[in-house]
């Protein structure tokens, strides 16, 4: 307020010092500082000439006046404003501060950053709950600090799990699973508004458990302990296929173990050894069977060769092969001597060598 005051009389001063020069300036020359004529010999001017003359030099009176004040105000503002910024400096570090502390209290809830693989669901309290038709994507997202992101692992992902279940004769089987899945991406919101980031252990797992237990209950230890014809293998189909319906995709269950009761493993063991010692023999007798069937089948050709030739055998013909015989001996290099037939009728005697 001083300083307004001062700055206005500073330039009302200026304004009425400047606006007496212009007036002297504009007096007629007739005319004195005091008021008094001049001689009576002086010249005059026109009139016309002297108002022309006064106009310009009030128009540029005028001019220098505003400029005056123009000046004035802009250093009377600047005193004011330096006087207001001394003066308030607590108040406006007060507010710097606070604004600060608000940003960084707000901070987490303000700026989201969603990580490689994984993807929001926005819940606004004030505007409908959770938002099911987008879901938020990687990167950096600026919320409303009354609002709540939720954050989900959208990657293929690994959970163990084991449990006994019963087979259709009462006897117990433990199975250990592990099963492979991840959210729908698409349906990221409704799983989120249904059944919430707890959804492994509230529909994967129970559901796979339950269709699992459902099936094997129909079938005997033997058939789940050795797979028979594919049983374990549709059974885990149907899981897959039941447990999908959820907003949850399963990629795979895999039957880590099948574990059975000692008692009863070791007497499907022992049955499975009897089992392949029996198909053992059965494949022997079969075997002999076909070999008997050679020997009796080789028997009957040299019985029918023998029959064949016996009816154009003689003396002669036995003969002539004995000499047949002898001479193919006797060119051999490997003969030194050979001896054949006897008697009367035998045949000669061969000395053989090089």
């Amino acid at each position: 307020p001083e300083f307004e005051a001062e700055a206005h009389d500073t330039a009302t001063a200026e304004t009425s010092s400047t606006a007496a020069s212009g007036n002297a300036g504009t007096r007629p020359s007739g005319e004195t500082a005091s008021g008094q004529s001049p001689r009576s010999d002086a010249p005059r001017k026109p009139k016309a000439e002297i108002t022309a003359e006064a106009r310009a030099r009030a128009r540029a009176a005028l001019s220098a006046g505003n400029r005056s004040r123009f000046l004035g105000g802009i250093g009377a503002a600047w005193r004011w404003l330096r006087y207001r910024m001394v003066n308030s400096l607590p108040a406006v570090l007060v507010l710097v501060i606070i604004i600060i502390a608000a940003f960084v209290y707000f901070y987490r809830e303000v700026v989201v950053v969603i990580q490689p693989g994984h993807a929001g669901a926005l819940y606004r309290p004030f505007f409908g709950g959770t938002q099911t038709d987008y879901v938020y994507p990687e990167g950096l997202h600026i919320i409303s600090p009354w609002n709540e992101m939720y954050v989900y692992n959208v990657r293929i992902q690994t959970v163990l799990h084991e449990f006994e279940v019963l087979t259709n004769k009462g006897l117990p089987i433990t199975l250990r699973l592990a099963i492979r899945y991840h959210p729908e991406y698409d349906l990221l919101g409704l799983l989120h508004k249904d059944v919430g980031p707890d959804y492994v252990k509230t529909i994967v797992v129970p559901q796979i458990e339950s269709v699992m237990r459902r099936e094997i209950g129909r079938h005997d230890p033997e058939e789940i302990y050795t797979n028979k014809e594919g049983i374990l293998t549709d059974i885990v189909l149907n899981a897959i296929d039941e447990a999908g319906k959820k907003y949850v995709f399963i990629d795979d269950i895999i039957i880590r173990t099948v574990a059975l009761p000692p008692q009863i493993r070791d007497a499907i063991n022992e049955k499975l050894v009897f089992q392949q010692q029996a198909a053992a023999y059965e494949f022997r007798l079969a075997a002999e069977t076909k070999e008997a069937e050679r020997k009796r089948i080789e028997a009957q050709g040299i019985r029918d060769y023998q029959s064949t030739i016996g009816e154009t055998l003689d003396d002669r013909m036995l003969k002539w092969h004995g000499v047949e015989a002898t001479r193919d001996l006797a060119g051999s290099e490997n003969a030194k001597m050979v001896v054949v037939g006897g008697g009367e009728n035998g045949l000669p005697l061969i000395l053989g060598g090089q």
